[in-house]
């Protein structure tokens, strides 16, 4: 399993990401980088949303979660670990990776019950292992990050490839994985691939579009565990389940988990969601994923919205097909980009759960405006996401929309509050960016919007 690498950076404002590979240029006192910027800032207590979803929709999540692969492929029984997890860094890992996987240890522990804790040393259910970008796609050459099973390193990776060992279909039980987690990238991307891979070593394998509010589903919306994920987790180390269940006997099962679990998810109305197609999730890929030429990229993503729109879809992944298409689209037609974006917060607007997609693409809608010198219309559209970003702890979106207020501010005449405003997104930036240099070109970015 893998998190791909989306040309999301969802946050970002241009047509890529920054990349990390190259770390000539940063110095070095004692294997931390220096900076000249504010200090890093970290979120505090964290605060999940409770679910807000029927148990049968649970129900029916759980089993396409835990009984297929993000390929399509289905699996045969359940697994998970049935002795208590111990989990170890190996590698180079900056001080910033241990503190989030503690942090992320915790809420598992508090929020899903899980047995699960950090060793220095010795044999680990889970190895992470702290590596480079180069490495990890010398394997996996779209992947940002990935998890492995009956393995601890790459090198085991490397052997148990070659042997077919590393086949999640062929497992009956869970004892052993690796996750390998690219460390020159940002803090973000290191927390957030900790959470996607974790969950999915310990838990369920599959990704799921129609999920609205969960780290499982490749949209890269939700960047940490949510509380639907918490849930689901609760769920899959509840006693009553075992390894070697089939699909029946966990179907069985399930119903009477999820009352006791989350009543409160009893009296809700099922919204069955239909599958979403094959065809759209390779499209969206496509349309996002590294190494495709723009124009491939475009019409992937009128394929996408096409296929959308041929299913009738009313819910977030309407939405997010026009914000896929408004990315491509902005910097060779801002008009039509700016349409899509507008139709895409429609559609976030009415669907349950899709408060973090508006924020996102209120990033887009507030440049525009910007652009065009309407400084005080883009304030009215960034002001409600600030909030949400920081509950759902993106740093990347939550700085960029801070740059975007300062900016309108200062169009304004409102220069003293502008700076002070800068100034405090700068050590989110520094979290959600990575080096210096990443911060600066973000801030150079967001002041090129207005040229006049």
């Amino acid at each position: 399993m893998k998190r791909i690498a989306l040309l999301a950076a969802l946050a970002t404002l241009g047509a890529c990401a920054p990349g990390y590979q190259d770390e000539s240029h940063r110095r070095m006192d004692g294997g931390v980088a220096t900076s000249s910027l504010p200090a890093m800032k970290s979120f505090a207590a964290p605060d999940p949303s409770s679910p807000q979803q029927s148990n049968a929709d649970f129900v029916r999540d759980f089993l396409d979660l835990s009984f297929k692969l993000e390929s399509g492929r289905t699996l045969p029984v359940f697994t998970r670990f049935e002795q208590p997890i111990t989990v170890r860094i190996d590698g180079p890992a900056p001080p910033v990776m241990a503190s989030d996987l503690n942090r992320l240890l915790f809420r598992m522990r508090q929020e899903a019950g899980v047995d699960i804790h950090l060793i220095e040393s010795g044999h680990a259910s889970v190895t992470v292992n702290a590596v480079s970008r180069r490495e990890i796609q010398r394997f996996l050459p779209d992947a940002a990050c990935f998890v492995a099973p009956n393995v601890s390193t790459l090198q085991d990776f490397r052997q148990a490839r070659r042997a077919d060992l590393s086949n999640w279909g062929g497992l009956r039980s869970r004892d052993r994985l690796a996750i390998f987690l690219p460390l020159d990238t940002s803090p973000q991307e290191m927390r957030d691939c900790l959470h996607e891979e974790l969950a999915q070593a310990i838990g369920p394998l599959n990704d799921l579009y129609r999920l609205p509010d969960s780290v499982f589903n490749d949209d890269n919306i939700h960047t940490v565990l949510t509380g639907h994920d918490m849930l689901i987790l609760r769920a899959y180390y509840d006693p009553v389940l075992q390894n070697g269940m089939t699909r029946n006997d966990v179907a069985a099962r399930l119903p009477r988990i999820f009352a006791r679990i989350n009543p409160n998810g009893q009296g809700l109305r099922t919204r069955a969601l239909q599958p979403t197609p094959r065809e759209w999730i390779i499209a969206v890929q496509t349309a996002l994923g590294p190494g495709t030429q723009t124009r491939q990229r475009r019409l992937a993503a009128a394929e996408a919205l096409r296929i959308a729109k041929d299913n009738g879809w009313e819910d977030h992944r309407r939405g997010f097909s026009h914000f896929v298409i408004g990315r491509m689209l902005q910097l060779v037609d801002a008009e039509e980009a700016y349409g899509h974006f507008q139709t895409a917060d429609q559609y976030f607007r009415t669907a349950p759960s899709a408060d973090l997609h508006r924020a996102q693409v209120a990033g887009q809608i507030a440049a525009y405006h910007i652009s065009r010198g309407l400084p005080s219309v883009a304030l009215e559209v960034i002001e409600p996401h600030i909030a949400t970003a920081s509950k759902h702890e993106n740093a990347a979106l939550l700085s960029t929309l801070m740059m975007l207020k300062s900016e309108a501010l200062a169009l304004t005449g409102k220069t003293d509050q502008a700076n002070e405003i800068r100034l405090d997104s700068l050590g989110w930036a520094r979290y959600g960016f990575g080096p210096d240099w990443a911060v600066r070109a973000k801030l150079r970015e967001i002041r090129a919007l207005y040229p006049g």
